[in-house]
């Protein structure tokens, strides 16, 4: 489940780069909003894929997350070079970097923000295994 919901927002993200005209072109009007949603974009596929255990190290992991996440950012604005109607912004690179950074250190650092995002209601597939479970005992 956790994959799943990494690989659709990368997705999304990747469509929605890939389109030549903007989703919500008024919206531009206020200053650096761009860079704002850059950065909770990708501080949210940082978090979503420093919930998958890539290793059993949890700073290891962080670092992996933010590194993969990072990349992902740079590989998308070149990717984006190649797009009719938009344009390569490092500063957008840094904003997606920066947001990765954010997020998977506020996930290593805040336990109580480890453990609303991995409450039950929240984690589907723990509710479906524990429901299960509790089928098999009656």
């Amino acid at each position: 489940m956790r994959f799943t919901l990494t690989a659709c927002l990368a997705l999304a993200i990747y469509l929605a780069s890939s389109r030549a005209e903007l989703a919500a072109p008024n919206l531009w009007s206020i200053p650096y909003l761009d860079k704002y949603i850059h950065f909770l974009i990708f501080g949210l596929l940082a978090t979503n894929l420093i919930r998958i255990p890539l290793c059993n190290h949890k700073h290891l992991n962080s670092t992996l997350a933010f590194a993969l996440t990072s990349l992902y950012g740079f590989a998308d604005e070149y990717r984006q070079s190649f797009t009719l109607g938009r344009s390569v912004e490092l500063s957008d690179a840094l904003a997606d970097s920066l947001g990765a950074l954010v997020a998977t250190q506020i996930y290593v650092r805040w336990t109580a923000y480890q453990n609303l995002l991995e409450w039950p209601l929240l984690s589907l597939k723990k509710l479906f295994l524990e429901s299960r479970a509790k089928k098999r005992k009656r």
